[in-house]
C-alpha cells in the first residue's frame, strides 16, 4: 500500500448545529436529513437498535436510518468514578463536551482519508454544571475486532499487522493522538483493511516519538490481556512493520 493510499472516502461533510430540549447536537447534513433528539435514543423504533456484543460499557447500540447504518455510542463513565455518576460529566463549555470534541477530532481524520468511521451527530444534554452526550457514526460492515483475530490466530498474519501498522502511523502522521489504542479499537474488514474507531479525548497535533510509543505500548499491554499465549508474536509483527513503515517513509522525506 502506497504512503498517500486514502482509507476513506473522504466526500464533503457538511456540518451544522441544531438546538434541541437541554442541549445542542452537531450532525452531518450531507447524510442526516432528519436531525433531533430521537437520533440518539435506542428505544426510538424507527432506529432498529441492537446492542454492540463487544465493548461500549452496555452503551452502544447499533442502528439503521435515512442516514445509512451507524453505530451509537452514549457516553459512560468507568472506573471509581462511575459509582458517583455513569453518564455525567463536569460542564467546561460546548466545544469541550466529550462528543462534539469527538464528532470534530473525526471530522477531520474522515476528511483527511484516515481509516475512521464517518461522524454522522453528536449531542449534549446540559443540566447545571454537568451534562450527558452521546455520539452516532457510520457503521463499518463485516468487521473482526483485532482482539478476536488475535485470539484465533496463534501466528501473526503479516499482511493484517501491515495494514494495522499502517493505519495507526497514518493516524501518527496525520497529527492525531488516540487516547485508548486497544485491540477492541481496531477493526478489520473483509478485506483485511484496518480501521480505528472511538476517538473520545484524541488529541490533535504534532505527535512526538514518546507519544507514538505510548501508544503502541497500550496496544501491547491490550494484546496481553486479550491472548497472553499469542500476544508477543502478533506484537512483534505489528511493531515490526510500523517502524519499517516509518523508517521508509522519513528517507522518502528526506
Amino acid at each position: 500500500m502506497s504512503e498517500s493510499t486514502t482509507f476513506s472516502d473522504p466526500s464533503t461533510l457538511v456540518p451544522q448545529e441544531l438546538a434541541i430540549v437541554g442541549g445542542l447536537m452537531c450532525y452531518d447534513a450531507a447524510r442526516v436529513a432528519h436531525p433531533g433528539d430521537a437520533l440518539f435514543d435506542p428505544r426510538n423504533p424507527a432506529l432498529k437498535a441492537r446492542p454492540v456484543g463487544q465493548g461500549g460499557r452496555n452503551a452502544a447500540w447499533y442502528v439503521e436510518g435515512d442516514f445509512g447504518r451507524g453505530v451509537l455510542r452514549h457516553y459512560r463513565r468507568g472506573g471509581a468514578v462511575a459509582r458517583i455518576s455513569k453518564d455525567r460529566y463536569l460542564w467546561r463549555g460546548k466545544r469541550a463536551t466529550r462528543a462534539m470534541a469527538e464528532f470534530e477530532v473525526l471530522a477531520a481524520m474522515y476528511s483527511h482519508g484516515l481509516p475512521v468511521p464517518r461522524p454522522l451527530a453528536a449531542a449534549f444534554w446540559r443540566s447545571g454544571i454537568t451534562y450527558r452526550a452521546a455520539i452516532l457514526v457510520e457503521r463499518i460492515d463485516d468487521v473482526t475486532t483485532l482482539a478476536e483475530l488475535v485470539q484465533q490466530q496463534p501466528v501473526a498474519d503479516d499482511a493484517v499487522c501491515q495494514q494495522v501498522a499502517h493505519a495507526i502511523l497514518a493516524l501518527h502522521d496525520g497529527g492525531f493522538w488516540h487516547a485508548d489504542l486497544n485491540a477492541y479499537n481496531i477493526l478489520l474488514d473483509c478485506n483485511r483493511r484496518a480501521w480505528l474507531i472511538d476517538f473520545d479525548k484524541a488529541v490533535v497535533g504534532p505527535v512526538p516519538a514518546s507519544k507514538r510509543s505510548a501508544n503502541l505500548n497500550r496496544l501491547h499491554r491490550s494484546l496481553r490481556k486479550v491472548s497472553p499465549d499469542t500476544a508477543h508474536v502478533w506484537w512483534k509483527g505489528i511493531n515490526a512493520a510500523y517502524m519499517v513503515l516509518q523508517s521508509a517513509k522519513t528517507r522518502t522525506v528526506q
